[in-house]
């Protein structure tokens, strides 16, 4: 299952990525996490110490021509963009850590594998946009098989900027972190407006909520979306500093919340059909806006018709 955490820059979204990624390994479920926010701050607060591991986004020609295989459809690694599909012959994915590219790109913190996209370098400041980095995340997500009781979780750019691309519609539960503020909230309806038609399952998780007047802002504000809120955390705060303690030491209330974030996050049921349609539509979208002219080629000829990926593809 996967789920990603937006929010507006500083709701606290790469906190409670964090803090739900220690949840889910602390249960025992091999997990994934990923940082594809342009500020890099996920292994941080996963407790990563060190140098982080090679982005994803750093090699794009060699993740192109790993994804690819020996897709008849995709003729050189050149001719894929962020939003290329699998299909038959493609190099399909699991969360075995022993794959290649887990291998080349991830790190472990403890028992938690995680990938970053990568940070702006020198060559990308004035050039390049930040989609090029997470354009590495969607043609990953693409091509991953995740089975049930595996999770990934993915800390997102801040705002609506992931709508740039199909990468808002790969996630099984999107979690919206907000604060109890016109701001916070405002975001929410933003992504509401966006998401609409696209089948994205939205949630609300408040965060810095102090007393009850927030709750009940928020419950004014998003309804039945609101799934819990996080309150002042002595945890939280010593984990910031770098003091981070086992996650049973937190807070009942909030470990409580945590609990019913995975609970919504369960009930949720992959229709890999329809997830395919959402990539094969979201790459018509791109091609026909500037992939078609940047490549020199109908890029609607990469989709196979008749593929349907899944988990059952993946063992055969």
């Amino acid at each position: 299952m996967r789920i990603a955490f937006v929010g507006k820059g500083g709701s606290g979204k790469t906190t409670m990525a964090s803090l739900f990624t220690r949840y889910v390994a602390e249960l025992g479920h091999p997990v994934l996490a990923i940082d594809a926010d342009i500020n890099q701050h996920l292994g941080q607060a996963l407790g990563a110490t060190g140098a982080p591991p090679r982005p994803l986004g750093a090699d794009l020609a060699w993740l192109k021509d790993h994804l690819r295989g020996t897709n008849p459809l995709l003729p050189s690694a050149d001719a894929m963009i962020k939003t290329t599909p699998p299909g038959p012959g493609s190099r399909l994915l699991d969360l075995d850590p022993a794959g290649e590219l887990l291998s080349r790109y991830s790190a472990t913190v403890g028992d938690i594998r995680y990938l970053v996209t990568g940070e702006f370098d020198e060559d990308d400041i004035g050039v390049s946009c930040y989609h090029s980095k997470t354009g590495a995340v969607e043609l990953y997500l693409n091509h991953l098989m995740d089975g049930a009781g595996e999770y990934v979780v993915v800390d997102m750019t801040a705002g609506a900027d992931a709508f740039a691309s199909g990468l808002f519609t790969r996630f099984d539960l999107t979690v919206l972190v907000s604060e109890p503020t016109r701001r916070g909230v405002g975001v929410y309806h933003q992504y509401v407006e966006h998401a609409a038609g696209h089948g994205v399952q939205l949630r609300v998780l408040g965060n810095k909520v102090t007393d009850p007047a927030d709750v009940d802002y928020l419950r004014e504000q998003v309804g039945d979306a609101l799934l819990g809120h996080i309150g002042q955390s002595a945890w939280v705060r010593s984990a910031e500093r770098g003091e981070v303690a086992p996650l049973s030491r937190l807070e009942p209330d909030n470990l409580t919340v945590l609990g019913s974030v995975l609970e919504a996050l369960d009930a949720q049921t992959r229709d890999w059909a329809a997830y395919h349609r959402n990539t094969v539509e979201f790459h018509l979208r791109n091609a026909a806006a500037w992939g078609n002219r940047a490549v020199g080629a109908d890029l609607a000829a990469q989709i196979a018709p008749d593929f349907v990926p899944g988990p059952g593809v993946l063992a055969r």
